[in-house]
């Protein structure tokens, strides 16, 4: 059975790093732990899974941290995980079963889903997939001192295993933005993912006129895998700044980079919700017809079926057409029976009879 080294960075994650360790343990081979700065617990922790555990001088650079902690591994393959990620058991399982399919067929490199959140019903709502495994021999280096990551490279193969990123509290929400800011006061020049991601920085910082720019710059010379992301990220903050028709440009901008996905024709029609239903109807329909998308796109499964047929339900409302918006909650009903919105609307329907 082929052998893997987790590899982790942590600082002052003492509330949750047992959590995920725990998990770990039954499936890593070794730990590696890289202290980037504790001043709480988590050393000591860490001390009951693993002796690995080695200080890394923190110098704002993700990837710097991690590409220390890969260096320690000794195993055929590195994995990465948070401090706040968990492994369930069923996912534990499958972990065990890829370890003992690497024994005959190597892989460079593993894609797993990265969950963020999941519904009431326990599926995943937002998930995307991330590079998680990689074959140390082919000596993986990560990039981007933010949002850092790892190109995969060689054999990738796309797996149903499911990591779950689980906060239990808020971090520090300006961290991101000061490192990007102080790498810009020096000088450092960002390539388009970067853009992106410092774009979203402002935008979730509310300085959105900054955002628009740094974003607007991105979709300049940007490859489809940062420009549909930037698009959305672009129309966002044009929206809050009160410019509808110029946000449903930019969404419709996407389309240049390959088949509308769900989630990207779902925002526009939302952009026209309650102001004009006709129009955010036929939208909300032209999500149910939209395809997955690529498989390393960030997924919200809800806009292919659940959230347009919760809306076409409201449009058709609010347009008079009670038959038609009946039609929609039973449709969505049928789907996703203890959703809070498909409950509401069956009070709601409930009590007009």
């Amino acid at each position: 059975m082929a052998e893997i080294s987790l590899c982790m960075i942590v600082r002052n994650e003492e509330s949750v790093i047992g959590r995920c360790l725990s998990c770990a343990e039954k499936f890593a081979d070794e730990i590696v732990i890289a202290d980037t700065g504790s001043c709480d617990g988590t050393k000591r922790v860490c001390e009951r899974y693993t002796g690995n555990i080695f200080d890394f001088e923190w110098c704002d650079d993700f990837a710097a941290a991690r590409n220390f902690a890969f260096s320690k591994a000794t195993k055929e393959y590195v994995m990465w995980l948070d401090a706040d990620d968990v492994v369930s058991d069923e996912n534990i399982g499958k972990l065990l079963e890829l370890k003992a399919s690497l024994d005959g067929d190597p892989i460079d490199t593993v894609m797993c889903k990265y969950v963020m959140s999941r519904g009431e019903n326990g599926a995943p709502a937002f998930s995307f997939y991330r590079e998680r495994i990689l074959r140390r021999e082919t000596q993986p280096q990560w990039t981007g001192f933010v949002h850092e990551c790892i190109v995969p490279r060689g054999k990738v193969v796309y797996t149903d295993i499911e990591i779950d990123h689980k906060k239990i509290a808020p971090g520090d929400a300006w961290r991101n933005l000061r490192i990007y800011q102080k790498k810009l006061s020096e000088g450092t020049m960002l390539d388009d993912r970067n853009k992106l991601y410092y774009g979203r920085e402002l935008k979730d910082h509310r300085l959105y006129e900054e955002a628009a720019c740094v974003l607007s710059d991105c979709l300049k010379t940007c490859p489809p895998s940062v420009g549909v992301e930037a698009c959305e990220a672009l129309s966002d903050c044009l929206s809050a700044l009160g410019r509808r028709d110029e946000a449903a440009a930019a969404l419709c901008r996407s389309f240049a980079y390959g088949a509308p996905r769900a989630e990207t024709v779902c925002r526009l029609a939302a952009l026209y919700r309650n102001t004009d239903d006709r129009q955010a109807a036929f939208w909300y329909m032209a999500a149910l017809n939209c395809e997955g998308g690529a498989a390393g796109v960030f997924r919200e499964p809800d806009c292919m079926d659940l959230i347009p047929y919760i809306e076409l339900s409201c449009c058709y409302y609010r347009l008079g057409d009670k038959a038609r918006a009946v039609k929609y909650h039973e449709l969505a009903k049928s789907i996703r029976p203890s959703h809070p919105s498909v409950l509401f609307n069956e009070r709601f329907f409930g009590g007009e009879e």
